[in-house]
């Protein structure tokens, strides 16, 4: 049970830090395309 607890308090914590964090840098764009090589598949 305590296994639980730890993990979702590791969540919110993380949930926690991205939410503060989400907002603070600015959106940046792609401006140039990125080749992306064909795998053989």
């Amino acid at each position: 049970m305590s296994i639980v607890v730890v993990l979702m308090l590791a969540i919110a914590v993380m949930l926690g830090v991205a939410w503060y964090d989400g907002g603070r840098q600015e959106q940046r764009l792609i401006v140039e395309p990125v080749s992306i090589p064909e795998g053989n598949s």
